[in-house]
């Protein structure tokens, strides 16, 4: 929306909001395909998932916090450790990051009204619910995964684990891959066709550069877990013997599928943590992102490069030197456009002009973490050393510095950071402020500590130790931490539930950001923008005579598209007008899908095919559905 609207304006204003208002009520939530309320729903829900993920950490320190703990069982040990990792990666991490502030906040920031494909959106996210409470039901019924959550054979196989938590498993991430991979074609169309006039690939904000690699990477990185996971449901439903070495099997294809996927992982978790960043450091540092076009060939590279280094999780398995060198070598070059961003945030923050207010005191606590989890990273990139500490609480403390420290501060910063955006009001500064600093003391005494029990040979998933190994004051103090970690981020929730009622007027720009989401109303209304915007710049909200052209451009009805659900397609490289897309209002179509989808995987879990096949064949029929109404459906 312009800026200054005059009466002609107006009244072009007056027919998109008649056009593109939604249905009220849950029926509106239920059928929406408004990439907002979808991003929206994803943080809700991921955020639901969070806070299980950290009750089941509270449980496993408070298990460790002394020697001989008795707060849990070793089987509800096994099967807490299992989900708190499936939670925080799959269920949290992954869809807050391209669920919710990738939904929001892309089409507003080049220019689009909505997502490529609204409806496949919706489903996205529906399917994702559904694995999720999937996964849960299987906690609820004391049957969870109790494998760890890289789940490897032959532990989990039906020799050893005769129940059905391993099934919940490996059907739930196979289900949770389906709402995964069609959010990230979803971005990769809308990223590539989308972008408003103007905005060529050079003019893209470095937020999109981040999401478009981590769509890339996850596209091409989950087909070899969910191949994973087939091969091993088959084999323990159906007598296959894929992972059985008896039969000529192999367990270490497991691990080879798994870590295809797995080391892509950390950097599919940890590229939009990248992207959220460039996007807070010139906001707060009031001044443009140094190497603009190196920063963006880095992000591009870590995804590429993360697909040459897993073998790096397997130093102990039995491989030839020759390999372990050249994946150690490929550990050490990822280093490189890693490094690139690292000297480009800190030289954008020395160079400009930094306040530093809650959303960029985050960022500040995410390189300093990121560097403490990339330095451990590289000392494992060492053969001998990382034999020595594998599968150790060295690990474990180098996984959650890169996984939380890096990944889940800017996160917790973009919260802050885009909540008047959302909200239309402010947050408390001064509470912000006291929250960044438990959480980020909270993580530091929880984390780092681990690093010297892992040297003093404490192994990780172990659910109890005996006293007398040197170990039982660093687990105090891991605990202690873990509980003050928890106290941090309660009090994030609760400034923000009470900013959103209480909370001050925001206005447009609050933050004084560089990309187009600053330019329209806090909140966007459903259309995003009366006016499709100008673009000659990657910082357009820089550009002030763009944003009075696109007033200009309003009151004359230039670019307004009020017929329908429309925006406009443009050419993937240099973003030139192409043709106007007509977008789906609303459906009932995907809930309804993702029902039958759910319905699938929980036949197959207990066994009765036929029913699955039931379901199969309404998902069909529902499909068949979907496409003969069109865009109105």
């Amino acid at each position: 929306m312009a800026i200054n609207v005059t009466p002609q304006g107006q009244q072009h204003v007056e027919r998109l909001e008649r056009v593109w208002t939604e249905r009220p009520g849950l029926v509106g939530w239920l059928t929406t395909t408004n990439h907002k309320r979808i991003g929206i729903l994803y943080f809700f829900a991921s955020l639901a998932f969070f806070g299980a993920g950290g009750v089941e950490a509270l449980l496993i320190r408070t298990q460790l916090i002394g020697p001989n703990g008795h707060v849990l069982s070793p089987a509800a040990y096994d099967e807490v450790f299992t989900m708190h990792g499936i939670t925080m990666i799959f269920l949290f991490v992954i869809p807050m990051t391209t669920g919710a502030f990738g939904n929001y906040l892309l089409p507003l920031m080049i220019g689009a009204r909505d997502m490529a494909f609204p409806r496949l959106n919706a489903l996205s996210f529906w399917v994702f619910l559904g694995s999720g409470l999937f996964l849960y039901v299987a906690l609820l019924q004391g049957h969870a995964p109790n494998s760890g959550w890289f789940d490897y054979v032959p532990l989990a196989s039906k020799e050893f684990d005769p129940g059905n938590n391993i099934d919940f498993y490996g059907y739930g991430l196979i289900f949770n891959g389906i709402a995964s991979t069609m959010t990230v074609i979803n971005f990769i169309v809308t990223i590539f066709k989308l972008r408003a006039p103007g905005m060529s690939l050079n003019r893209m904000p470095l937020f999109c550069f981040a999401f478009l690699a981590v769509a890339f990477a996850l596209l091409f990185a989950l087909p070899s877990l969910s191949i994973a996971c087939l091969f091993l449901e088959l084999d323990r439903q159906l007598g296959f013997h894929f992972y059985d070495v008896a039969q000529g099997g192999d367990p270490l294809l497991w691990q080879n599928l798994f870590w295809i996927f797995g080391h892509p992982e950390v950097y599919i978790i940890i590229l939009p943590a990248f992207g959220i960043a460039t996007s807070i450091i010139p906001a707060f540092s009031h001044r443009r992102m140094v190497f603009f076009p190196l920063v963006a060939l880095a992000e591009i590279l870590v995804a590429f490069l993360g697909f040459g280094v897993w073998v790096h999780h397997m130093f102990t398995v039995g491989f030839s030197s020759l390999t372990y060198v050249y994946f150690a070598a490929a550990s050490l070059i990822i280093t490189i456009p890693s490094a690139i961003q690292i000297f480009a945030w800190i030289a954008t923050i020395l160079t400009g002009t930094p306040v530093f207010r809650t959303p960029m005191l985050f960022i500040v606590g995410f390189i300093v973490y990121f560097i403490i989890g990339g330095l451990s990273g590289i000392t494992v990139a060492a053969i001998p050393f990382d034999q020595q500490v594998h599968d150790s609480y060295y690990i474990v403390a180098h996984f959650h510095f890169v996984i939380f420290g890096a990944a889940v501060f800017p996160i917790l910063g973009g919260m802050y950071f885009w909540f008047p955006k959302v909200t239309g009001r402010m947050y408390d500064e001064r509470v912000g402020k006291i929250s960044f600093w438990l959480t980020f003391i909270g993580t530091f005494v929880t984390f780092f500590p681990m690093h010297i029990v892992g040297i003093l040979g404490m192994p990780r998933r172990n659910y109890t130790y005996p006293p007398g190994l040197g170990w039982s004051l660093l687990n105090f103090i891991e605990s202690i931490g873990a509980y003050l970690l928890a106290v941090g981020l309660v009090l994030i929730v609760a400034n923000l539930v009470v900013s959103r009622f209480r909370g001050a007027p925001a206005g447009r720009n609050p933050m004084e950001g560089d990309t187009l989401e600053w330019s329209t109303t806090s909140p966007p209304p459903p259309y995003n923008y009366a006016v499709i915007p100008t673009v000659t710049s990657p910082y357009p909200m820089w550009e002030p005579q763009d944003r009075e052209a696109d007033d200009a451009r309003l009151d004359r009805g230039e670019g307004v598209l009020p017929e329908g659900h429309q925006t406009p397609a443009t050419t993937v490289q240099d973003a030139q007008l192409d043709e106007i897309l007509a977008m789906p209002p609303h459906s009932a179509w995907p809930p309804l899908l993702a029902l039958m989808i759910t319905g699938v995987f929980a036949m197959l879990l207990m066994h009765h095919y036929w029913i699955a096949v039931g379901f199969g064949a309404v998902c069909g029929m529902t499909l068949l559905a979907w496409h003969r109404h069109g865009v109105e459906a």
